[in-house]
């Protein structure tokens, strides 16, 4: 209650703060720990994007520091076509030092124990790496292994085949002695390991080996160090020209810099915004919190008007209690998140080509605290605008009625700036206004749905009211329409929690299923390609020679695009609106040639056109997304090198593809009579129908036609398993942030439900209840809310996941329900232990206590 000599200077002084100030310090003193317990629900989202911003911080200053020993080198010239004698003085002239490598994928062979696994070889010569090392074990393999026939294995491979330092592993048809276990390549990761192990050999001995003939898919990278008053981007922008008409590409440390900066901008931005939606859940919990709040200080609040307090005043008392309370949340926030944020390096790590160093970063804090204290601020004002309309009658009558939205404008303005807020914030994050427009849109639809979900909830329980059932039954079922009812929010933050593992999990089974339907039936399990023309004939024979069926068998030939509708690459190069066009004439195709279109393909533009006319254009068919991406339509012109000799070809047709099934499915396809006497290779599918066959098979096409690389379905099933594994333990660290933001929501909002039941279960016990009656009823009641709130987000998990499955994946849904249920009936359980271990203090005590020290 204000003090009498502080009204008069009310009077005199509409916005006099320091009263204002000192007001709301006075109000808050009986209620701080209710406070407390509403502001608790965003420390967890700032903490989440303290922890995120710091890390991106630290990651750019580590992608500046370790971008030399990233590249390991200070230029790097780069081509996937063997190197042209023109250019080649070229680049011996090029730096103080140089090493060249090749790169390519085969088959190795391990004589231990007769494993076969496909790998990236690189044959390496000269001292590369300039900066950092490859780190191997022991030590000093890294360098010992290129001054003999040796080879440097990857750990992961070591461990999958039992192999020792001293064994030997073949590498087409030449043996090498495994020097060292690779632990490390400069720039690669854990990721990258699991799906393309690699091996080192010395370059003097690939073309012993037998894998580097024409037609053999390598790249060619030249490695070079340069002395320091070099300034070797300049030095790049001068060579492009040259470079570019060898069809060669140069990057730099600082290129390298940019590139790698830029590849993890995705998962820096996703981090931040599952953070944002755990600091939205929690600011629901504070909507939620203070619109009780506020309903509690209605009298106070009257009596205040009665004193000459204007609505203006009141609001801004109430006001800088939020903002109070707010700040310090941040700051609580702030120190979890720069906390979390030392673990987030262990948890990223197999996606991390760099050592991350763990430091405090004073923007990242700063940032987090200007977040949490507007979002705070935002959120609360929603249920804080109504203290405009309490008026002084306020203390003579029984309830409070709030301003409908529709006679409220302020209102309006409220959620629009929220609605504005998040959009602000995703674009910061995004930098794409279509990204942005989508995840706004996305995280409204969510709410709308899980609200709208509550609301049906509430509206089916009030309508199909289960009179016939016991008393204690419909007290606790009744409670969850009655006034004061936590459905809403608990719905909405536990159900978007909720929904974010569900999803996870569904997508996780979606790609897993997709890949092992391709299996099922008479689809190809295994691929080999790169075998040459004069190898086809043996491989078919050797394939049917074990009773193996030839599937499919395709020639490839190697091509670049040159001319879109006669425009080439330079004339695109400036041209924003062409992204798809440049990246089309920036790259190499491989295409296939056949008279017919296969089982996985249906036209849906133009003619299908099986052979070339003699005299007669050259018509090819375009798959359809491939078509929309460089936008091109029914006769237009295209353009292509093949392998130096310029073909002019129409677009003929324009075809859809299941790319779901695993075999040889292609973005342009020629007619034939046109490129059989192009330089090629084949493709052969088949399908072996045990492991035991599978591995006899591989040993077989390896020993006798080294080349050839092979793809095991099989091998793909458990690569991708482990890829979804890592990937699915991130993004259940980031969606715990928004699960324990749901759970103190719930610890909120049953707090506060607390103190608007007491009333009631004083009553209950007054009229002669029990403490097992009562404690039933409140079980029974969280138990509904905890059980309408997990099915809220499972349904909203199970709508996402089928529009992904038949949308974006094409493919059908059939969830894995066990585990669903399982989470169903934890989240279920731990609203109800919950609820009840609030609900102790009312259960302990006589009812005259409880009014007299809750009341």
């Amino acid at each position: 209650m204000p003090e009498d000599n502080i009204v008069p200077s009310v009077a005199k002084n509409s916005l006099n703060f320091r009263w204002l100030i000192l007001m709301a310090w006075r109000d808050s003193r009986r209620n701080r720990s209710r406070l407390f317990l509403f502001v608790s629900s965003i420390i967890l989202g700032i903490a989440a994007i303290v922890a995120i911003y710091s890390f991106e911080y630290n990651l750019r200053q580590d992608i500046d520091s370790q971008a030399k020993s990233l590249l390991g080198a200070d230029m790097v010239i780069e081509t996937n076509k063997a190197v042209k004698e023109d250019i080649r003085p070229v680049l011996m002239a090029l730096g103080d030092e140089r090493s060249e490598e090749r790169t390519f994928a085969s088959m190795i062979y391990f004589p231990k124990n007769q494993g076969t696994r496909l790998v990236n070889v690189r044959a390496l010569q000269g001292a590369y790496p300039y900066y950092g090392s490859i780190e191997t074990s022991p030590a000093g393999a890294g360098t010992s292994f290129r001054d003999s026939r040796s080879a440097l294995v990857d750990k992961t491979l070591m461990l999958q085949f039992d192999a020792k330092v001293g064994d030997s592993v073949k590498v087409g048809e030449l043996s090498f002695r495994i020097a060292g276990v690779l632990n490390k390549a400069p720039g690669q990761t854990g990721f990258s390991a699991s799906v393309a192990p690699i091996v080192y050999i010395p370059l003097r001995y690939l073309e012993q080996t037998g894998l580097s003939q024409k037609g053999s898919r390598i790249n060619y990278n030249f490695y070079f160090k340069f002395a320091e008053n070099v300034n070797v981007d300049l030095l790049a922008d001068k060579l492009e020209p040259r470079l570019e008409k060898a069809e060669m590409d140069a990057e730099t440390v600082e290129s390298h810099k940019e590139d790698t900066g830029r590849s993890f901008e995705d998962m820096t931005e996703f981090l931040a915004l599952v953070g944002f939606v755990a600091l939205l859940l929690g600011c629901i919990g504070v909507a939620s919190a203070i619109h009780i709040y506020i309903r509690e200080k209605i009298n106070t609040i009257a009596v205040l008007r009665c004193l000459g307090v204007s609505s203006k005043q009141a609001f801004i008392i109430y006001l800088i209690q939020i903002m109070g309370i707010g700040l310090i949340g941040s700051v609580i926030g702030a120190i979890v998140g720069t906390l979390i944020q030392q673990f987030l390096p262990l948890v990223l790590a197999d996606f991390l080509p760099l050592e991350i160093t763990v430091a405090i970063s004073w923007a990242a804090i700063t940032q987090g605290l200007l977040l949490g204290l507007v979002i705070s601020i935002l959120f609360a004002l929603l249920p804080l605008v109504s203290v405009r309309n309490i008026s002084p009658l306020n203390t003579l009558r029984i309830s409070f009625q709030e301003t409908s939205l529709f006679k409220d404008p302020v209102k309006w303005l409220v959620y629009l700036l929220i609605v504005f807020f998040v959009f602000a914030f995703t674009y910061l994050q995004m930098d794409s206004f279509r990204k942005t427009i989508y995840f706004t849109g996305g995280v409204l639809l969510a709410f709308l749905i899980l609200s709208a979900l509550a609301y049906l909830m509430m509206w089916l329980a009030r309508k199909f009211f289960p009179s016939s059932w016991s008393y204690l039954w419909r007290q606790g079922f009744a409670n969850l329409f009655r006034p004061n009812n936590q459905t809403l929010i608990l719905v909405v933050s536990i159900g978007l929690g909720t929904a974010f593992i569900c999803t996870l999990f569904f997508v996780q089974g979606i790609l897993i299923n997709r890949v092992t339907m391709s299996s099922s039936q008479n689809q190809p399990n295994m691929v080999l390609f790169d075998i040459q023309g004069e190898q086809r004939q043996a491989v078919r024979q050797l394939t049917q020679s074990m009773s193996l069926p030839v599937i499919q068998e395709v020639p490839i030939v190697n091509m670049r695009m040159t001319e879109i509708k006669g425009r080439n690459a330079a004339s695109f190069k400036n041209d924003s609106t062409a992204r798809g066009a440049r990246r089309a004439l920036d790259r190499e195709y491989r295409v296939t040639y056949r008279d017919s279109l296969s089982d996985s393909e249906k036209i849906t533009e133009g003619k299908w056109t099986g052979r070339a006319g003699q005299g007669q254009p050259v018509y090819v068919s375009l798959e359809d997304g491939f078509a929309r991406r460089i936008d091109v339509k029914i006769g237009d012109k295209l353009t292509f090198n093949v392998q130096g000799t310029p073909m002019e070809t129409v677009v003929g047709s324009i075809r859809k593809v299941d790319w779901n099934r695993i075999q040889t499915n292609f973005l342009l396809i020629f007619p034939a009579g046109v490129l059989e006497d192009a330089p090629q290779f084949h493709v052969l599918l088949t399908k072996v129908p045990s492991n035991e066959v599978s591995a006899k098979y591989q040993r077989a096409v390896v020993k006798t036609f080294p080349n050839i690389s092979m793809i095991d379905l099989g091998l793909v099933l458990s690569v991708l398993d482990e890829i979804l594994t890592k990937m699915g333990f991130v993004i259940r660290f980031m969606a715990a942030f928004s699960i324990i933001t749901g759970l103190i929501v719930l610890i909120a909002s049953v707090l506060i439900s607390k103190y608007q039941r007491i009333k009631e279960s004083v009553l209950l016990r007054t009229l002669g209840a029990s403490r097992k009656q009562i404690l039933i009823i409140t079980a029974l009641e969280y138990f509904f809310l905890g059980a309408l709130a997990a099915g809220a987000g499972i349904v909203l998990a199970l709508l996402a996941s089928w529009g992904l499955a038949k949308f974006s994946f094409e493919t059908t849904f059939a969830p894995e329900m066990l585990p669903v249920l399982v989470l169903f009936v934890l989240i279920s359980s731990l609203t109800v232990l919950i609820g009840l271990f609030n609900s102790r203090g009312v259960l302990n005590k006589p009812p005259l206590e409880v009014l007299r020290s809750e009341v």
